[in-house]
């Protein structure tokens, strides 16, 4: 196997708890973003843009349409023979098997994997994550400074410091402390969970903590070891669009930077191409009598009614009368006739009847799950659907085919969930 100099390990297998019925049967990194877009197509264009032509892809949970949507790698020109993209799930070795316990654990329990290529250098990344970045230049960086780990950082506002894992840093950004999520901050200085390691060192480091730790992760484990070793590590900072897009409130965020004058992500660079796995989709059709007004559209979209400041998915029906604003319509939903949708997020293949108001109401936080649900947010799962003539406030979730006596009154008021099936567990 001809040598890699670098390689990227894609940690793609979290649950998503935060992003609630979105990720009942997906990944988090598998969630739609963007209109046609899911939301590792961003990290994954990154590496093919930078470079970096061998990808590791671990996935864990409810990994079947991540998997689909990965296939070969064909869409990133990652189906290649020398390199490419592999899709690495937990596996048994010998007589023992488990699940990945931590961050650094899923990359020790692939080491065989990282050996077979023995790269100079290891590119660690979050599947979650919605950015542009060019690798190459990080490990430019990491050569010149003769380092054994290099971390992405941002600055972030000092009073959210407390909710990020801390670099504290010299003048020349050498890093002599990490904090995880700290009471007092010392420092802006955010991990953006993007590390390039010296993979001899990382390596070594892997296989010490796996004796004291079975849930090794960078943060808390990996990192802490390495300094207290006095290994070389520097902060690498990055000043562009960063997003971390796993809650509902920031996932609706981003997706609503997309569609302003002058967006702060733009998604129509020539020279930073997001690639991904899309059909080929009959043209968007918006019909004599509709309004579109600063919304993205996808491909295959039929707009007989009015969209303003929302992203619409490939294959989505607005029908004659209905009006979506402020809202996210995943691929293949279908809005009835004389429907308002406001500050809602409809997952694929959902159904809202005719004559349904979403979005009205007080502002009070879903009873089951306000730490998910809090910020105004309606939420439709997959493959649901909203009977004709019903009223569901802010808040809300509803998952699974709902039918009219449900509705007391033919109103869900503010707070109020309807699940059913898997829904009842999120």
């Amino acid at each position: 196997m001809k040598k890699k100099e670098m390689i990227a390990m894609l940690l793609a297998g979290g649950q998503g708890s935060r992003l609630g019925v979105l990720t009942i049967k997906k990944a988090k990194p598998a969630v739609a973003f963007g209109g046609k877009y899911t939301i590792i197509d961003f990290p994954m264009s990154n590496c093919i843009n930078s470079g970096d032509d061998t990808v590791g892809v671990l996935t864990q949970y409810e990994p079947l349409s991540l998997n689909r949507h990965i296939g070969i790698g064909i869409p990133w020109d990652l189906d290649r023979r020398s390199g490419g993209v592999t899709i690495l799930a937990p596996h048994v070795r010998g007589e023992q098997g488990e699940w990945y316990t931590g961050t650094a654990n899923a990359i020790f329990q692939n080491i065989d994997y990282l050996n077979a290529h023995n790269p100079e250098y290891i590119l660690i990344l979050s599947g979650d994550h919605v950015y542009k970045m060019d690798y190459s230049k990080m490990l430019d960086f990491h050569k010149k400074k003769r380092c054994d780990a290099t971390i992405a950082v941002r600055e972030v506002p000092m009073e959210e410091a407390n909710r990020f894992g801390i670099m504290n840093t010299r003048k020349d950004d050498s890093v002599y402390d990490f904090e995880e999520k700290p009471q007092s901050p010392k420092s802006n200085l955010a991990s953006m969970g993007i590390y390039i390691f010296s993979w001899a060192k990382l390596r070594a480091a892997l296989i010490a903590d796996d004796k004291i730790h079975s849930d090794s992760d960078f943060g808390k484990h990996i990192i802490p070891m390495m300094l207290a070793e006095g290994q070389v590590m520097y902060a690498y900072r990055f000043n562009d669009y960063w997003k971390d897009v796993g809650a509902i409130d920031s996932y609706w965020v981003a997706n609503m930077d997309l569609i302003k004058t002058l967006p702060d992500f733009n998604l129509y660079d020539d020279f930073w191409k997001i690639y991904t796995d899309a059909d080929h989709q009959p043209p968007q059709y918006t019909g004599a009598d509709a309004d579109v007004r600063a919304s993205l559209l996808s491909e295959g979209c039929e707009i007989y009614g009015s969209v303003y400041n929302s992203v619409l998915g490939p294959d989505v029906f607005v029908d004659e009368g209905a009006v979506v604003r402020d809202s996210i319509i995943m691929q293949n939903c279908r809005i009835g006739r004389n429907t308002l949708v406001e500050r809602a997020i409809i997952d694929e293949d959902s159904r809202v009847g005719e004559g349904v108001v979403i979005g009205q109401g007080e502002n009070i936080p879903n009873e089951a799950k306000p730490q998910i649900y809090s910020t105004g947010i309606t939420v439709i799962g997959d493959n649901s659907s909203v009977p004709d003539g019903v009223s569901l406030g802010k808040n809300c979730v509803i998952y699974g085919i709902t039918a009219l006596e449900e509705y007391e009154s033919r109103c869900l008021e503010s707070g109020k969930s309807i699940l059913h099936g898997e829904g009842g567990l999120v």
